[in-house]
């Protein structure tokens, strides 16, 4: 890609894309998949999706696994690029890797990696990490009481050894650890609650 293109996708797209993982199956929440689970009046991949959109990310990549084809027909993805990932069995690695590989060619400098089932995690959390954005080499992060969390910020630069060491339900985590003093980690905690919705106990945290 040419400086020109580049500065073109940028002014059409945003150096920064959203990239939401949305692929799991809810096992232990007796086979629901997450994306499905209704908040605040919409699937929550729907709403997340809005999330990042009113954090400043005009691309949304969306990836997909569980139940994929009654996700498309029940949440609202217009403008989102839809990726389906048949591996997301395998855990959250395959996705990240799967949605990755969906930026790869668009003129995307960095991808902020966002979570289907954190939904206390909102735009103003997410905009601080956005904000963190520097150029294709940038790691962003957001902390709670100082400790790494969601969302991420991953440069460019970064994708092809994430790609390589994203296994399992691991995601980044690898790569994010042997890189550590190159992470810029923003303070999320008075604005985020970063609570995962695993079990039906978790349940009570949706609207």
């Amino acid at each position: 890609m040419t400086d020109n293109e580049a500065q073109a996708e940028d002014q059409v797209g945003g150096p920064v894309a959203g990239l939401l993982l949305a692929a799991g199956g809810g096992r232990r929440l007796g086979g629901r998949p997450k994306a499905l689970l209704e908040h605040r009046g919409h699937p929550l991949v729907e709403h997340v999706v809005g999330t990042l959109r009113a954090a400043g990310c005009a691309r949304v990549h969306v990836v997909l696994g569980a139940r994929a084809g009654d996700v498309r027909a029940r949440a609202a993805l217009d403008g989102c690029v839809v990726v389906d990932n048949p591996d997301w069995e395998q855990g959250m690695g395959s996705s990240l890797r799967a949605g990755l590989g969906s930026l790869a060619g668009t003129g995307t400098r960095a991808a902020l990696v966002s979570l289907v089932d954190q939904p206390g995690i909102g735009a103003a959390a997410m905009a601080r990490v956005l904000a963190g954005y520097r150029d294709e080499t940038s790691l962003v992060s957001a902390a709670y009481a100082g400790v790494r969390g969601h969302p991420v910020l991953l440069g460019a630069a970064h994708w092809a050894g994430i790609t390589a060491t994203a296994t399992g339900d691991r995601g980044a985590r690898a790569y994010l650890g042997e890189h550590e003093a190159e992470i810029a980690l923003v303070e999320c905690g008075d604005v985020a609650r970063p609570y995962d919705i695993d079990t039906a106990a978790d349940l009570v945290h949706l609207e």
